[in-house]
């Protein structure tokens, strides 16, 4: 049977026509206003269609629209609404008050998951909901950014949990023609799409547009017709499949990307690899100017390199993306080809250490050694970055890995409660929300009335319960259990009772079971006469995770014990919608992962902005945030050789402190019956937090830091036809060719004086530097406090100058300053040196003193 579709739309009245508008726009996720109309049209439709505007209106009854449209009140509120949609869309942003000499400027930003909206699930996890809310923040600050990823038919799994708590995974497929996405089109009317040669196939792959606010977010589809069977499962799961189909949604995205923007007619300056995935998309940019603009492999990537920025989210080795080298030769063989080096050549970028040319290829490496600009997304994840990547610069210090660290955060006005925003508005005024990045703002919290800010707490925790409730009484009768169990879900959580909220992945090192350690002790916490605590779970094991979810199916059953059944419950699917009511409504928001291999962790992040107070360890962010005046360290910055021993620990001290501490403030009113010490910490962890880890600070500090340097190395690197890429590719070879003859030896410093604090002792080093010039090489010393194994402490620099120059070798010389009393001693090395290189450690050649 032949099936001939069209589309049909909605038959909304001409006075409704901005509800189109403002549905196909996800602006309207972050606004609550926008999403109060769609809710006054049907209230119990919005929220079975997922809140998902366009399905709904799609769903809606022409009888409600007529009625909308005869409604003054309903049309008067619509266009307010709209009103200040079109001004959002037009008004100067940041970027273009801040900068508006670079009209030129854009950046892609190239992710393989955006978690923007519950309505439409292309994300797992943590990485996507940072891709989104950077998406969100680049669109409020008016930076000229593009999304790049891929429109998966089936997204994430959805999480069900059967009877004994085991998880199961569904896989529910996506009617795009029913969510906020569209088809581009060519000026002719034709589909704009991309052909992507993927392992001697040619897969063809049409693009979608989502548009987040001002910014526009391309996703690749090839399930479509003109493909194989094989082919159209390329974006048919996220994070789905066996390695060969991982490679090739890697591939589509990375080089398919590239050519969609090009299709588009977008031209960035800058490119953005979020996490490794996305990393072939250097290779095409490097086919590109070979094949059209006559470059060298050498040429091509010293652009490229000058022009990408990479973020790395992976704290341990074992989460990097790691390829067999034959599966990537199986793909990327033809690329490489016409890029100009040899398989040996281009396999070693993707190997884990300099020598290696072994039988695995690493994303991550492959982008570390393609971007100039790279980072970590917390200070600690920055120094377990330059440790883990050591390797691939062995003969630098291990903290001049050119491996710096931009912290993640959130999009505020996205999960702020819409209560929240209504008493911050009227007490810091809207530059909150168009500033949240502006710690002035945040500290007229005081102005709050202690009052006011509890009474919004207490109704955020009730609509939480109420919440948590409704969820739980659909899963048990999903899940076809008795009667009797469905009924008692509307006992469960008590409205007025200190409630904790735990809600992840469900991955071994998150330690989601650490609060289970002492169960007995944990029961009597729960179960305390006069300070109980309850507890709200949400998370989802990877499918092939067992381990994972035998952690959810015991605490399922803790769960179900007698005492303690309504204290504890398990809430299945984790995703925006929940992760939003618990944390803007819990009181304490716990995070237990084994330190350091959270790399940032933004739910956390989540519930300060709304007032809650953090009970963590202090991994990622929360080594950053942590202060005692607005929550709880969980053990100190230490990391445990023995597993064991740092769980029992870990659980003891997490058992004092809720016992000791938080129970206590929390519980302890005045005779208003208001805690005003917890309020205090509410205050502080708003004040302190709110103004730092927002993505709108995150966007612009990686905007002023990575983009604009990037932008300005596009600018000067592709002037007169590519003339100074082509100049310090040559330099590059030249200085390859000749540093195996260089060699450096420090002239004696004079004992015949005593040293003290604040004295300057000159250096000096004779360098032989064989075919190369001085100005090709930048000798240093090295310089700091020694330690007893002879080893600088937490070493400076200073660059040493030319004094003269003799018998074919160049003394340099230089001054370091003692800056503090005992043993000190310096180290003298020479680097590559070029006026226009963004940093000195690639190539990386380095000779130090013998």
């Amino acid at each position: 049977m032949r099936v001939r579709q069209f589309d049909v739309q909605p038959n909304i009245p001409e006075r409704l026509a901005h509800l189109q508008n403002l549905a196909m726009n996800l602006w309207f996720c972050w606004n609550w206003e926008a999403v109060r109309l769609f809710i006054r049209l049907d209230a119990k439709l919005w929220e079975s269609c997922y809140q998902n505007p366009v399905l709904m209106l799609g769903r809606l009854p022409q009888e409600v629209f007529e009625e909308a449209a005869q409604d003054e009140s309903f049309i008067a509120n619509l266009e307010k609404v709209y009103a200040e949609f079109f001004s959002y869309l037009t008004r100067r942003g940041w970027f273009e008050r801040a900068h508006p000499d670079k009209a030129d400027f854009q950046a892609a930003y190239f992710s393989c998951e955006y978690g923007i909206d519950e309505g439409l699930p292309i994300y797992s996890g943590g990485l996507g909901i940072l891709s989104g809310d950077h998406l969100k923040s680049a669109s409020d600050l008016g930076l000229p950014l593009v999304g790049v990823g891929l429109l998966y038919q089936k997204g994430y799994f959805q999480q069900q949990l059967n009877l004994d708590g085991w998880q199961q995974e569904n896989y529910p497929g996506n009617d795009w023609y029913n969510m906020p996405v569209a088809l581009e089109h060519k000026p002719d009317g034709s589909q704009v799409s991309v052909t992507v040669p993927i392992a001697g196939e040619s897969v063809v792959a049409r693009v979608w547009r989502v548009q987040v606010g001002r910014t526009p977010l391309y996703l690749l589809d090839t399930n479509i017709p003109e493909n194989s069977p094989r082919q159209r499962e390329i974006t048919g799961q996220l994070y789905g499949g066996d390695r060969d189909m991982r490679i090739r949604q890697e591939v589509l995205l990375g080089i398919g990307g590239v050519k969609a923007l090009a299709a588009l007619g977008l031209k960035p300056t800058v490119y953005h690899i979020n996490e490794g995935h996305s990393a072939f998309m250097c290779v095409e940019r490097v086919r590109e100017l070979v094949k059209d603009r006559g470059l060298t492999w050498a040429e091509a990537r010293e652009f490229v390199w000058a022009t990408t920025v990479f973020t790395t989210h992976t704290p341990v080795p074992a989460g990097n993306e790691v390829f067999d080298l034959a599966l990537v030769k199986k793909y990327l063989a033809p690329a490489v080809a016409e890029i100009g080096i040899t398989w040996d050549e281009f396999a070693a970028l993707g190997g884990e250490s300099r020598p290696g040319t072994a039988a695995s290829f690493s994303m991550p490496a492959l982008a570390l050694r393609l971007s100039a600009f790279t980072n970590g997304v917390s200070k600690l994840h920055g120094r377990v970055s330059r440790k883990m990547w050591h390797d691939l610069w062995p003969d630098l210090l291990e903290d001049e890995v050119p491996i710096k660290s931009v912290t993640n955060g959130v999009h505020t006005r996205s999960w702020i409660s819409h209560d929240m925003v209504d008493l911050l508005d009227r007490y810091l005024g809207p530059r909150f929300m168009e500033n949240p990045e502006d710690q002035r703002t945040w500290d007229n919290v005081d102005d709050i009335p202690d009052t006011e800010l509890w009474r919004v707490h207490e109704l955020r925790r009730e609509r939480m319960v109420f919440f948590v409730r409704k969820r739980l009484r659909a899963q048990l009768m999903r899940q076809g259990a008795g009667s009797a169990a469905v009924e008692l879900s509307d006992e469960v959580l008590d409205p007025a009772v200190l409630t904790l909220g735990f809600a992840r992945r469900f991955a071994a090192y998150k330690r989601g079971g650490l609060l289970l350690t002492d169960p007995e002790r944990f029961v009597k916490i729960l179960t305390d006469p006069e300070r109980p605590v309850q507890i709200v779970f949400a998370g989802k094991a990877h499918p092939q995770d067992n381990e994972g979810k035998e952690l959810i199916k015991a605490i399922i059953h803790f769960a179900r014990q007698t005492g303690v059944r309504n204290r504890v419950v398990f809430i299945e699917d984790y995703d925006i919608n929940v992760a939003r009511y618990l944390v803007q409504g819990c009181d304490v928001w716990v995070n237990t992962p084994v330190r350091p291999q959270e790399a940032s962790g933004t739910s956390g992040m989540k519930a300060s902005a709304n007032g809650l107070l953090n009970l963590s360890v202090l991994d990622g962010w929360w080594g950053e945030g942590f202060t005692a005046e607005a929550g709880w360290m969980l053990g100190e910055r230490t990391d445990y050789a023995d597993p064991a021993e740092r769980d029992r620990v870990d659980s003891e001290a997490l058992y004092n402190i809720l016992e000791r501490e938080v129970a206590p403030i929390f519980y302890e009113r005045d005779r208003t019956g208001v805690p005003r010490r917890w309020i205090k910490m509410m205050k502080t962890s708003l004040k302190r937090l709110g103004g730092v880890f927002n993505t709108h600070r995150m966007v612009r500090e990686y905007t002023e830091r990575a983009y604009l340097p990037a932008h300005a190395a596009f600018g000067q690197l592709s002037a007169d036809s590519m003339a100074k890429a082509r100049e310090i590719a040559k330099w590059r070879a030249k200085v390859r060719a000749g540093w195996a003859g260089v060699s450096l030896e420090a002239m004696p410093v004079r004992q015949d004086a005593e040293v003290r604090v604040g004295d300057k002792v000159n250096v000096r080093v004779r360098a032989r530097l064989g075919a190369l010039a001085p100005e090709d090489v930048l000798v240093q010393a090295i310089y700091g406090s020694v330690d007893h194994q002879g080893n600088i402490v937490n070493p400076s620099s200073v660059p040493m100058r030319v004094a003269e120059g003799a018998d074919g070798a160049v003394t340099f010389e230089g001054d370091i300053s003692c800056t503090q009393s005992g043993q000190f001693g310096f180290a003298v090395r020479a680097v590559p040196f070029h006026k226009d290189l963004i940093h000195p450690f690639t190539p990386p050649l380095v000779t130090w003193e013998k």
